[in-house]
């Protein structure tokens, strides 16, 4: 069955995002009330740690293709694509360190308040389209509470746009190196004060610079709008999504200098893929009780269905040297269906001094569908049966108490309570394997804000994170019983300071500067699974320590009497991610994350509209095993960008990686690596890409 028989292709795309600072952001007023990106963006000052909105019309002056191009500015985040594609890497704060990345767990994505992340905390199906949202909001670690998350990595809310942000017709295309072309158009309409709608269609190619590389996505979002009362308004939603995709694997360091177009040699013989189709739909109604409360609700369905072969044959000769042919031990394909249900419920009251927040947000995940043998990405017989489960309940509620004149006290609570219930049959025998837990916890925060004037603070908070295995990484569990794992947790330290200054009338400038120290106790951890490829094995490891500073500064520096300017962009963060005193691996790092990072433009604006400048990213090196004793190397790329735009046209061209630098774009993690280990993704090599957006 496929779902784009359920739509009648409509009306078309739009979105708006990237600057990450505290630039003034224009104020829609819709159905009477303040619009929601200004609520954002005034809740930032409310909140003691590390929140970052992006402003995704800011990023579209650059070639955007998937979301680790959105995370780009944000500290505390590294993010990479694997092949250039949709798939990435992903981790904030140290999140998601380990050969169970394809889970990316750690961070809770939401799209327009309702998850989109699994029950379970897993995002290995789908990743949000940035290009279809109007903004969003990253709250790192802790400070994701506020969605009622308590992960280490924190949670993202994407915020699409309406009729009521951009009213008539939008196209947008995008192509360049590697076979890209993304076409995009939104048709939206205010019908009249209670009647809105917006579609957007998109389509994406890309053949890619690595050899078993292509994608091809068909998406269709939609949402329409209804007022049915001065004071209570309501969105429904529509997003379908078909996403097939290839994946070329990972290489070994000698394939790489050999030639790092090239796939690895059993993503070609296994035709690796991660072809997945999507259909939600959510609804969020709002109702303005009077000047100083409100409620909101929200619900959302999504259906998928995912084919996946991600592991080639691998054979052994159990009878060792002489005539006998080698016995297939081990090859997977998954076949599953996945249906997940998410609602939501916020209520909000100013009281005195106090803002109140009170929040509850359920969500159910089931997975139920085969493995197969795999033969060049095609079913060889029937392995296992799966039917697994998840549920989330998450209660959350916050105080911001302005208790002097410049002094903002935050308090707040999160109760989670959750359960995971894995199925595995194995057909060959009728074996089950059959782990299951429940895990409970109450997460207590405290914070405290100081306005230095209107335009500055200085905060610090102290808060718990708590964390219950994925549905992955419980399958995985090392002992392969019935045994569960352990929910992770752990106590967080922030302090910091954000803010801008108008040092002249040529100069202004802004900054967000967070220093946070994490102590975990039972951090879930996997590494790959010798005796299986791509698979892994995962267990808790007794502590860990995520540490950690995430700085942005930008500036504004104003050219003569004129309108034009200098806008610098920095965003730098340090890590420092390591075991604990482990029994194994002492203090060792933790693998996949830099040190520190880079990421950095100087852009030039002119009066009428022109912008050009360099952009920099430099990472340091990193390790790929527990041991530390495999090293991927540092890298330093430079890029180049221009574009002219007004109130109805954008044009753009940009260079990627200017000087054709090698570099290791992400990587797996083992226990202890060996040269001879396929786990080093080759990063983009020079890369050139124009775009054109068009409004009528």
């Amino acid at each position: 069955m496929t779902y784009r028989t359920l739509f009648i292709p409509t009306l078309l795309a739009c979105y708006s995002i990237a600057v990450i600072a505290e630039e003034p952001l224009e104020t829609i007023e819709v159905y009477g009330v303040r619009s929601s990106i200004e609520a954002d963006r005034q809740e930032i000052h409310l909140t003691p740690g590390g929140v970052t909105l992006i402003d995704i019309d800011k990023l579209q002056e650059a070639s955007i293709t998937n979301l680790a191009d959105v995370l780009r500015y944000v500290p505390g985040v590294t993010s990479s694509s694997d092949a250039g594609s949709d798939g990435i890497f992903f981790s904030s704060r140290g999140s998601n360190l380990d050969a169970s990345d394809f889970d990316m767990n750690g961070i809770k994505l939401l799209q327009d308040g309702l998850p989109v992340t699994t029950a379970d905390g897993n995002n290995h199906n789908r990743i949000i389209d940035p290009l279809a949202s109007r903004y969003a909001v990253f709250a790192r670690g802790a400070n994701g509470i506020k969605y009622g998350a308590s992960t280490l990595g924190g949670a993202v809310n994407f915020v699409s746009p309406t009729a009521h942000d951009t009213s008539g017709t939008e196209v947008f295309i995008n192509g360049g190196s590697h076979g890209l072309l993304q076409e995009r158009v939104t048709f939206s309409k205010v019908f009249n004060e209670n009647y809105d709608g917006l579609v957007t269609i998109e389509r994406k190619d890309w053949d890619g610079f690595r050899e078993q590389n292509e994608q091809q996505r068909t998406g269709i979002y939609a949402n329409f709008g209804v007022r049915l009362h001065k004071d209570v308004s309501t969105r429904f939603f529509v997003t379908y999504v078909e996403n097939d995709q290839e994946l070329p694997g990972s290489l070994t360091r000698a394939q790489v200098q050999e030639d790092p177009d090239q796939a690895g040699s059993t993503a070609v013989s296994g035709n690796f893929q991660l072809d997945v189709e999507t259909l939600r739909l959510a609804n969020v109604t709002r109702w303005n009780i009077n000047d100083t409360s409100n409620l909101q609700v929200g619900l959302s369905i999504e259906q998928q269905r995912l084919f996946h072969p991600i592991v080639d044959q691998i054979f052994v000769d159990f009878d060792g040297p002489g005539p006998a042919d080698p016995v297939e031990v081990f090859s997977l394909l998954i076949d599953t269906n996945h249906q997940d249900v998410a609602a939501n419920i916020r209520y909000q009251q100013q009281w005195g001094k106090h803002d109140l927040l009170f929040g509850a947000n359920y969500g159910r995940n089931r997975v139920d569908g085969e493995h197969f043998r795999n033969l060049n990405g095609r079913p060889n017989g029937l392995t296992t049966l799966i039917d697994n489960r998840a549920e989330s309940l998450e209660l959350f509620a916050l105080d911001r108490w302005q208790f002097a004149d410049k002094w903002t006290l935050v308090g707040g609570t999160q109760v989670v309570t959750a359960t995971r219930d894995i199925s595995s049959i194995d057909v060959s025998d009728d074996s089950v394997r059959a782990p299951s837990g429940t895990f409970d916890s109450i997460n207590p925060r405290l914070g405290l804000i100081y306005a230095v004037n209107n335009n500055a603070s200085v905060f610090a908070n102290i808060s718990r994170v708590y964390e219950p295995p994925t549905n992955f990484e419980l399958e995985d569990e090392v002992s392969q019983s019935q045994q569960s794992l352990d929910a992770m947790d752990g106590t967080v330290f922030e302090v910091g300071t954000r803010g801008q200054q108008t040092l002249n009338s040529n100069l202004t400038w802004n900054w967000d500067i967070t220093a946070y120290y994490t102590k975990l106790n039972d951090e879930i951890l996997s590494v790959e699974d010798p005796n299986a490829p791509n698979t892994s094995l995962a267990t808790n490891v007794d502590s860990t320590i995520h540490a950690g500073l995430e700085t942005l500064f930008g500036a504004s520096f104003k050219l003569g009497n004129s309108n034009n300017r200098i806008d610098p962009l920095l965003s730098f963060t340090y890590n420092r991610f390591e075991f604990d005193n482990d029994p194994i691996y002492g203090d060792n790092v933790l693998p996949a994350a830099p040190e520190y990072q880079i990421k950095a433009e100087l852009i030039y604006r002119a009066e009428n509209g022109f912008y050009a400048g360099p952009t920099l990213d430099w990472i340091d090196k990193r390790f790929a095993d527990f041991a530390n004793t495999f090293v991927v190397d540092d890298y330093t790329l430079v890029g180049l960008r221009a574009g002219w735009s007004n109130k109805d046209w954008r044009v753009f061209a940009e260079i990627r990686n200017l000087f054709d630098q090698e570099f290791i774009a992400n990587h797996g993690v083992r226990e202890r690596a060996s040269e001879d280990d396929a786990i080093l993704n080759p990063g983009q090599p020079r890369s050139f890409y124009v775009g054109l957006q068009a409004s009528f």
